[in-house]
């Protein structure tokens, strides 16, 4: 077996293909119920990232042919963004308890202490052999999130329809496929600052609360295969944004989209703003993306009034996912052979 750094953007199609074929077996173990990846835009969705921010990544490959050619068993990354690595990990079923997941932690540990991090922060999917690998490591639990799945067609779309229209007078309630508009920004940007201070997780996804960021994500969106769709919920008397509900649908997985941020700005709550905009978006979804079967989101356990609007539309809990965080010098100190 061989372990080497990689670049998605100059490998092979063989390389790519095997690595989503490694993809889809690994969550045939972990995650049996979730769609299979498509080898569509993968290299881009590995390649881009965020200005300023960077993903380094390494193979387990079989070294029994040239580079490029063989079957890759494993595969580790670290995204390097603000002053945290966040790591990602996937080992093939019948090579784990074998200790190539700890040297591919290590490896990743190793350069992000080079690279002057003292955090590094990993998801975990609850019911997965992830858990008691990392708690093993020495990573220490810090949030603590449910996985909820719609299926598109058990939704009760009569009920929705009320839903979608039983928000207050004075809102109106827009839709914009691939992003707001530029003369939004500024009030999107606004509401999505104000979440991030009622928000308590460690940020291991990056986040943009200011125009330029803004702009910034929407293209890396695009860029990575991610397409975008937004609901916004807007106060008429101020012109500003109220609410806003964002979904993402890959191309390496069409038929299960994903649910980003859904926020009402804390002056805008009660005015049943959170499942109009919601609901919405479940229509436009319907309507815009044939091939689309199901909805995931996220919720906080403490997110009462969120996992009760999803319960109203549909969604069913499914599992739970842990964010990890780990001192970078510490866990390199303990890995050292």
């Amino acid at each position: 077996m061989r372990v080497r750094e990689w670049d998605p953007r100059s490998a092979s199609a063989t390389e790519i293909h095997s690595l989503v074929e490694m993809v889809n077996v690994v969550m045939a173990a972990d995650l049996p119920d979730d769609p299979p990846w498509r080898d569509v835009q993968v290299r881009d969705y590995l390649a881009e990232t965020m200005p300023g921010e960077r993903r380094i990544t390494w193979i387990a490959e079989d070294d029994r042919l040239p580079e490029g050619e063989g079957e890759i068993f494993a595969h580790v990354n670290i995204l390097l963004l603000g002053d945290i690595g966040v790591l990602e990990v996937l080992v093939r079923p019948h090579l784990r308890r074998r200790g190539l997941g700890r040297q591919l932690v290590a490896m990743a540990a190793r350069r992000a202490y080079l690279e002057g991090f003292s955090s590094i922060g990993v998801e975990a999917i609850g019911g997965t052999t992830a858990i008691p690998f990392y708690e093993a490591l020495g990573f220490e639990r810090e949030y603590v999130e449910t996985r909820s799945v719609l299926n598109l067609d058990s939704v009760d779309w009569l009920a929705l329809g009320a839903m979608a229209t039983g928000i207050s007078s004075g809102y109106r309630i827009e839709y914009h496929p691939g992003g707001p508009p530029d003369s939004l920004l500024d009030a999107y940007a606004q509401a999505k600052a104000e979440a991030q201070h009622d928000d308590d997780d460690l940020d291991l996804q990056p986040r943009s609360s200011d125009p330029q960021r803004l702009r910034d994500s929407l293209d890396t969106l695009h860029k990575r295969g991610l397409k975008p769709y937004i609901v916004l919920a807007i106060h008429e008397a101020s012109g500003t944004v109220a609410g806003l509900t964002e979904v993402v649908v890959p191309a390496q997985h069409p038929e299960r989209a994903d649910q980003y941020d859904t926020i009402v700005v804390r002056e805008h709550r009660g005015y049943g703003i959170d499942r109009a905009i919601k609901a919405r978006m479940l229509f436009e979804l319907r309507s815009a993306e044939r091939g689309l079967r199901q909805v995931q989101t996220w919720n906080a356990q403490h997110n009462e009034s969120m996992l009760k609007v999803n319960a109203e539309l549909g969604y069913e809990s499914d599992r739970d996912w842990f964010e990890y965080i780990a001192d970078v010098s510490r866990l390199v100190q303990a890995m050292e052979p």
